[in-house]
């Protein structure tokens, strides 16, 4: 394969790339909305105190996952207008989006995995707080706070089943559907799906912001090297040329009224070129 062949095959390969990227910032984008405004995540903040460690989380969360999206966006459009245009600088601001997820993602994967049940644990224990005050207070407050929990993940109460709870804890399993599980396990069970689904979106970004490094970086070399795939060998008449004969240089072009053409017309006689070889013979 030929140099011009691999990088028309690396251009295709580009777009299709900020495509992906694209269509990877979108669903970023979704996660954090999800995160931020589902219904799970909005009763759990709306129940947990100023300052915990969960509202923390859960800002940082959305504000992160709107940045990560909007530079995704970024540059998966630049990407594509450098492909198209063949545009260094672009190129080079495509590139400078990529590797800033890619530090940005390397970071997330790294607290992930440093940190796998942070946030499992301040969810629960902001569950753990409203169940416990729900209990010794008979603030309906509270009491309404922790039907909503219980509502929201179709759960009841903590490790014991229904038939085993005390009546204090029998009176707050009355909301919809409630009872079915208990909310320590169902509250475990959503946020490890929803962890997995972060953690998916993490890896394929991962891949896919390496990936697209690459391709900027030699397609960013390949246009500051002058290997133009759509004007190498191309050559387009302007518009004042088309349709017009073709001239000699005007230096072999000799006007009608130079003193040259007189003076031969003058040697040649009426008669032009067939009296010339008789002049000759005259003189």
């Amino acid at each position: 394969m030929g140099p011009w062949s691999r990088v028309r095959v690396a251009k295709c390969q580009m777009l299709v790339t900020s495509f992906f990227v694209l269509l990877l910032g979108l669903s970023v984008a979704t996660l954090a909305a999800l995160t931020y405004f589902g219904t799970h995540f909005a009763v759990i903040s709306r129940v947990s105190p100023e300052g915990s460690p969960y509202k923390a989380m859960h800002h940082w969360a959305f504000f992160a996952g709107i940045s990560l999206a909007g530079v995704l966006t970024l540059g998966a459009v630049l990407s594509a207008t450098a492909t198209v245009r063949e545009a260094g600088g672009l190129m080079a601001g495509g590139f400078l989006c990529f590797a800033l997820v890619f530090c940005a993602l390397v970071q997330v994967a790294f607290w992930r995995l440093r940190y796998p049940t942070q946030v499992e644990d301040a969810v629960l224990d902001t569950f753990d707080l409203v169940y416990e005050q729900s209990l010794k207070s008979s603030s309906s407050a509270r009491r309404q706070e922790l039907v909503a929990i219980q509502d929201t993940f179709l759960c009841c109460g903590k490790s014991s089943p229904p038939s085993l709870l005390g009546v204090a804890e029998a009176d707050l399993c009355q909301g919809q559907e409630a009872g079915t599980q208990d909310c320590l396990q169902g509250i475990r069970g959503f946020l490890r799906t929803h962890g997995h689904i972060a953690s998916t979106l993490t890896s394929v970004g991962l891949v896919s912001m390496v990936y697209a490094m690459l391709l900027s970086s030699f397609l960013w070399f390949a246009i500051h090297s002058g290997r133009s795939l759509d004007r190498k060998g191309t050559y387009a008449l302007s518009p004042r040329a088309r349709g017009c004969q073709p001239q000699e240089p005007s230096f072999f072009r000799p006007s009608r009224g130079s003193p040259a053409l007189h003076h031969l017309d003058d040697l040649l006689g009426p008669g032009g070129l067939s009296s010339g070889p008789r002049l000759l013979q005259d003189n």
